[in-house]
C-alpha cells in the first residue's frame, strides 16, 4: 500500500484546504515519489534552493526530511558552506542557525 502524505493538511489544511490538498497529492504525493530523481538528490535541490532563496521558515521541515532522505549534518553544514558563495553570506547564516536548531532537537545516538 502507498503511503499518502498528510504534511499539508496538518500544517495549513484548517486555514486553505486547497492548498494542503495540492501540496499532499501533487507535491509530496507526485513530485517527490517520481523515480526520476533519488529522495536525497530532491532533497538537495529543495533546501539549496529555499537557502538561496531565504525561504528560512520552511529550512527546518526540508533539513529534516534531508536526514531521513539520507544526508548527514556534515554533508548539510558543507552545502551551506558551499552556497555561501553563491546565495550569499547572510543566506548561509540564516540556514546554519536553522540546522544547529534541527540538530538540537535530534534524539542523541
Amino acid at each position: 500500500m502507498t503511503h499518502r502524505s498528510d504534511q499539508g493538511q496538518r500544517s495549513f489544511g484548517d486555514v486553505a484546504p486547497a492548498l494542503a490538498e495540492l501540496t499532499d497529492r501533487v507535491l509530496f504525493d507526485g513530485v517527490w515519489q517520481d523515480p526520476s530523481l533519488s529522495p536525497r538528490d530532491r532533497s538537495l535541490a529543495t533546501v539549496s534552493t529555499l537557502i538561496a532563496l531565504g525561504r528560512t521558515e520552511q529550512l527546518p521541515f526540508h533539513l529534516r526530511r534531508a536526514i531521513d532522505n539520507g544526508l548527514t549534518h556534515d554533508e548539510l553544514a558543507a552545502l551551506i558552506t558551499h552556497l555561501a558563495f553563491y546565495a550569499g553570506w547572510p543566506a548561509a547564516s540564516s540556514a546554519v542557525a536553522r540546522l544547529r536548531e534541527v540538530i538540537k532537537e535530534a534524539p542523541s545516538p
